[in-house]
């Protein structure tokens, strides 16, 4: 659906020079029209020969850095920044030497961290770190050391706003890092056979309750007598067990915020299922963090028409899926509102449904989603200095 020229004004946005834009246009249609990360890959999916065509996406690495252009899609007015990890399974790379084993014990691979800001039901990527236990022992780090790496350089960008994180990121060496940084933050408490241990002011235990179906609020204890925070816990009607939430902002708030959390898990489903991310292979773990960030710009591209197209389809969405920014501008219908438009993410609705759809209604809906994106990019943004 998506041709060279409007791919081509996307990657002007991205980066800095005309020439790296024209190199990356055909790279980031291919990822999209072929659906996969690997190289060879994706230089199937170019014009010409496959072999020049491998030789262009090497050239185009070894000169652009496409972790910095990725870092551009940090949304400055998103209202916080969501962090996740994701297992990348690598079964027979045994000499590829950033590959190691993963939480299984067995299955080769690596960890794939993202730092992502919400968008309509998804999450847009922003930054991104990869390790496996075979990096973290090379280098005589630990897995949280490797955490504290990927939050350093949005550091400079948060200001206020939460970090928002799921259970395994509840440990006490990062929540000491984050209070040292100033960083607010939100995290999901790992509840299981050995709860986190909070203490009182005169060191007394304390036991984190709630009722079914009730709220309950603990502020100013200690975890692990040791970083002061809030907490807050719900045991919502049919669940098993309760949800309980720390953070250093008021418990109420964070509860709100972490309930608003767009599902990441969503888009590392499209990542995977869509667009292949599982297949990316590369010998060296640079190289491969290169391609992978430019199957993260193509994701966003994707998502962005997406999401028009299929607001086009399906009819507007209800107010809890529409950016307040965006909530004076509905979108153009083609069609009258429907249930599908609750059941297909935007991407699969471009990469996967065969349409057919008048060239005017096509290029009104990029031309949509390119102010959206330009917005997106040209944000002012503090810098690292």
């Amino acid at each position: 659906m998506l041709q060279s020229n409007q791919i081509l004004q996307f990657a002007q946005l991205l980066f800095d020079s005309e020439d790296a834009a024209q190199h990356a246009t055909p790279i980031l249609k291919a990822i999209l029209d072929g659906r996969s990360a690997r190289v060879s890959a994706i230089a199937q999916h170019m014009r010409g020969s496959a072999a020049a065509n491998y030789k262009h996406i090497q050239r185009f690495l070894q000169t652009v850095d496409t972790k910095e252009s990725l870092l551009r899609l940090f949304q400055v007015d998103a209202p916080f920044v969501i962090g996740d990890a994701t297992e990348i399974p690598r079964p027979h790379a045994y000499r590829t030497p950033y590959v190691g084993t993963l939480k299984d014990g067995k299955t080769r691979g690596f960890w794939l961290l993202l730092l992502a800001t919400p968008y309509r039901g998804r999450a847009l990527p922003c930054h991104f770190i990869t390790y496996s236990s075979r990096t973290l022992a090379a280098e005589a780090e630990s897995r949280n050391l490797n955490h504290l790496h990927a939050f350093q350089p949005l550091k400079a960008l948060l200001g206020d706003k939460p970090l928002v994180l799921d259970r395994d990121f509840s440990y006490l060496e990062l929540l000491e890092a984050l209070r040292a940084a100033q960083i607010n933050f939100v995290i999901r408490l790992k509840v299981g056979a050995q709860p986190p241990q909070f203490f009182d002011e005169n060191k007394q235990r304390i036991e984190l309750r709630v009722d079914p179906g009730k709220t309950a609020v603990y502020r100013g204890i200690l975890y692990k007598g040791k970083v002061r925070v809030n907490v807050i816990g719900y045991w919502q009607p049919g669940y098993a067990e309760p949800l309980w939430v720390m953070t250093n902002l008021k418990a109420e708030l964070a509860g709100q915020i972490y309930f608003a959390r767009m599902k990441i898990e969503e888009t590392f489903r499209d990542l995977k299922n869509l667009l292949g991310l599982e297949k990316v292979m590369n010998q060296q773990q640079a190289k491969m963090e290169q391609i992978v960030a430019l199957v993260l710009l193509a994701f966003t591209l994707g998502v962005l028409v997406g999401e028009e197209l299929r607001d086009g389809l399906y009819g507007a969405p209800s107010a809890r899926h529409t950016d307040a920014k965006d909530a004076a501008q509905p979108p153009r219908r083609l069609h009258a509102p429907s249930q599908k438009w609750k059941l297909y993410s935007g991407l699969f609705i471009l990469l996967k449904q065969k349409l057919s759809l008048a060239q005017e209604e096509v290029n009104l809906i990029v031309r949509t989603a390119l102010d959206r994106f330009r917005r997106l990019v040209q944000h002012p943004v503090r810098t690292f200095v």
